[in-house]
């Protein structure tokens, strides 16, 4: 269903929300009468941060133009008149205004879409059953809708009372200025007649006597009504304030928690549309608020009573001055974060927002922002206000931005699109601590004034823990540092600061979100997979997920000890694993073919039950992202003996020559996926299409594997020869090879009975380039011309 049919049928808060979308920069009109045009469009394929996409922004402003004029034009009847001259007033004004700037159209259009698909998503999951979780942030949110309205109605009433007050005061000063005039007329009596003075007197004495008591009376019911509006001050200030820490301290804060479980490959943190409306609610009541303690502080000055209102406006005026500040300062924040794995003398880029610039104007003078690397030593000594003299831990080029404001959306940010690390400046590493272990952040800073120079805001936001490396080799162990920090980090936390151990189910949580997010998979990892995970962690042979649910696993175990007998840690495994599924493996292990987290003797236990042929794919236990096949076939050397056989492992380079189903293919005695799916109709869809015909006389080569031990001759129409391969290894055969090898393994196994993978690949590569030079005549199907 459109998006458009579903928006409309949007009800409260939701329907407010969509409905604030459109304005004068994109009349809802237009979004009605061309919804499905617009749907239809690919607005997401533009890169806003790319000048080169105003060529298509352009001819996307065009169309839409010419689409609203045909729309016009379409129109008759009398009510279609007048839409006929609104949709053509549109079509101008929308050129008039994006002609300049096409790419700001295109932002607004995909702030729109993006908006309005949330907001029915919303609405469509809290009405499901399994909508709790969205019930309950709706409630909140209602809530905080709801305290914004209570806030708005104290305002307004603060503002009426203000008001009020004023007028009084006025007034008083006006019977004050009445009573200073008796009493200069009873001066000036002195000079008059004794006659005069005595028939004239008495009734100004009495007049002065009636104002004065009246100004007395007033001045009190003045200073009530100031201590009175001070009260209501102070409990809007409350409000406010509780107010501002639900959104800053929780919603905000949640939203940068999510922000750091995406680095990990958690669920996008989603927009700041919700967020900075709130925050810009803030603003203005905010501001509201101290514009009014300002006039009371006015009124004060302007007539001064003896009371304590003084001292009260005064801390007034501290606290909504502090209430601003913590806003202002907790809203400047890092909506794209740089790499966190950043290696030196490479481009990247980071974007940063103020959510109250716009209401607050700061966009009437763009303030630029600096972005400046920090050790997490530096980063300590900022937090705690200690001098740094400016240190930096490196040099970064093109650090200094201009913020930007986009009116289409109400936002202001600076886009750093080129920065660059020159060079890095290394602090002495504590006891094993390795380079790809220090952390670092990128420190982004501005300053900036509101309200007219009336307040000046230095305003300072950390990114998520960086590790910088200079090679990639380097890379693996950088993102174990980065998925540690971003998986434990708690809030609030002095940087850097990680627990040294956490729980194993915990880890499994994060070690299950980055491999689906690598190898962009919704098939996760099973409770199987983490038990044999589990087992490989604690070399622990227990199947019983139970007996691993209290065990803790330390950073150290994580990596930076290796595996019992493996020259590599628990999580360099874990990541080669991922590494060859996403650039190799993807496809299958989406189609559950290949189960991967099984060891040697559990492959046995489960092959042996099944018949010859039935293989199953499991990761190499011994090396860095392998995979190998193991399969059930007779022993040839034993009548009637049945043995499971495991090729040495397959790694990336072996799949960037043959693909893992051809080799698959290649192997006529697999037979069977386990349990029992034949092999053709799990990989047939990824064999690689026969090679076409010879061209030019050439016959084209064409490389297959063969497991030497496995293969034997026989006739094949197709191509003279065909490999059957059948079991005569003791223990473990290999793929690695292109051509029939001699039966008699002795010179290519290793002592465990494993082919030896460098042996047999430089045969193997020796093989492939003599197919890939021309042939010599003898092997023309027949003479050139």
């Amino acid at each position: 269903m459109a998006v458009w049919i579903q928006a409309q049928q949007l009800q409260g808060e939701a329907l407010h929300q969509m409905q604030s979308l459109y304005g004068q920069h994109f009349p809802i009109e237009v979004r009605h009468y061309l919804s499905q045009w617009i749907e239809s469009q690919t607005w997401d394929s533009i890169d806003l941060e790319n000048p080169q996409e105003e060529f298509r922004a352009k001819r996307l402003l065009e169309s839409l133009v010419q689409e609203l004029q045909k729309k016009a034009e379409h129109q008759v009847g009398e009510d279609g008149f007048l839409l006929k001259i609104k949709l053509g007033h549109y079509a101008n004004q929308l050129k008039s205004t994006y002609d300049r700037c096409p790419l700001e159209l295109v932002r607004c259009i995909k702030h729109i879409l993006y908006t309005e698909q949330r907001l029915v998503r919303e609405a469509n999951d809290s009405s499901s059953p399994g909508g709790g979780l969205l019930d309950s942030m709706s409630q909140k949110h209602l809530q905080i809708n709801q305290s914004f309205e209570e806030l708005r109605m104290m305002t307004q009433d603060t503002e009426n009372d203000l008001r009020k007050l004023q007028h009084n005061q006025e007034y008083f000063i006006i019977q004050y200025q009445e009573s200073l005039r008796i009493q200069a007329q009873l001066s000036s009596l002195s000079t008059l007649p004794p006659a005069d003075r005595l028939l004239r007197e008495p009734a100004l004495q009495t007049k002065r006597a009636t104002v004065e008591a009246w100004l007395t009376r007033e001045a009190n019911t003045l200073q009530k009504y100031r201590l009175d509006l001070a009260e209501k001050h102070q409990k809007t200030l409350q409000l406010l304030h509780k107010q501002q820490t639900i959104i800053l301290d929780d919603e905000l804060i949640q939203w940068k928690r999510r922000q750091q479980l995406a680095g990990n490959g958690g669920p996008p943190e989603g927009g700041l549309d919700v967020v900075q409306s709130w925050c810009e609610k803030l603003a203005e009541t905010n501001w509201q608020n101290r514009q009014q303690i300002r006039r009371a502080e006015h009124l004060r000055q302007q007539l001064p009573i003896p009371g304590p209102i003084e001292e009260l406006l005064t801390d007034l005026n501290k606290q909504i001055t502090d209430i601003i500040s913590a806003l202002v300062t907790s809203t400047f924040i890092i909506e794209k974060q740089p790499p966190q794995v950043l290696k030196t003398q490479t481009k990247f880029a980071a974007t940063v927002r103020l959510l109250v610039g716009g209401k607050l104007n700061v966009h009437m003078n763009p303030p630029q922002v600096k972005a400046t690397i920090i050790s997490e030593q530096q980063a300590k000594a900022l937090l705690k206000k200690e001098n740094t003299r400016n240190d930096s831990s490196g040099e970064i080029l093109n650090n200094n931005c201009v913020m930007e404001y986009h009116q289409a959306t109400g936002t202001l940010s600076a886009h750093f699109r080129n920065m660059s690390l020159k060079r890095i400046k290394r602090s002495d590493r504590r006891g094993a601590e390795s380079v790809t272990e220090e952390k670092f952040t990128i420190l982004f800073e501005s300053q900036f004034s509101v309200g007219g120079n009336e307040l000046m805001f230095q305003v300072k936001t950390l990114s998520l823990p960086v590790v910088v490396i200079v090679h990639g080799s380097q890379d693996n162990n950088a993102t174990a540092t980065v998925l540690w920090d971003n998986a434990f980090a708690e809030p609030g936390r002095v940087p850097f600061s990680v627990p040294d151990k956490v729980l194993w189910p915990q880890l499994c949580e994060a070690l299950n979100m980055k491999f689906k997010a690598e190898v962009q998979s919704t098939r996760g990892l099973s409770e199987e997979n983490l038990v044999f995970l589990a087992q490989k962690a604690f070399s622990s042979s227990s199947i019983n997920p139970e007996e691993y649910r209290s065990l803790t696993m330390t950073w150290s175990q994580f990596n930076r000890e290796s595996l019992p007998g493996r020259n590599f840690t628990f999580w360099q495994w874990f990541d080669g694993v991922m590494e060859l599924t996403k650039k190799h493996l993807k496809p299958h292990w989406n189609d559950g073919a290949i189960l991967g987290f099984v060891n040697k003797q559990q492959a046995q236990d489960m092959l042996m039950s099944k018949p010859n042929g039935t293989f199953l794919l499991r990761f190499s236990d011994s090396e860095i992202g392998g995979i190998t096949i193991a399969w059930v076939a007779e022993n040839p050397n034993k009548a009637g003996e049945r043995l499971v056989w495991n090729l040495m492992p397959y790694t990336t380079k072996d799949f960037s020559i043959r693909s893992l189903a051809d080799r698959i293919s290649d192997l006529n005695h697999l037979l069977f996926l386990y349990p029992d799916r034949p092999k053709d109709e799990v990989f047939s869809k990824y064999y690689t299409p026969p090679l076409s015909k010879a061209v030019d006389g050439y016959v084209k080569p064409q490389i297959k594997q063969v497991v030497p031990e496995f293969a034997t001759a026989s006739s094949d129409s197709a191509s003279g020869n065909q490999y059957m391969d059948q079991a005569s290894s003791p223990s473990v055969s290999h793929t690695h090879t292109y051509g029939l090898y001699p039966p008699s393994a002795d010179s290519i196994m290793d002592g465990d009975g494993d082919f030896d993978l460098d042996d047999t690949m430089d045969v193997a590569r020796h093989v492939e380039e003599l197919l890939r030079r021309p042939m010599e005549s003898q092997w023309i199907g027949h003479t050139q011309s």
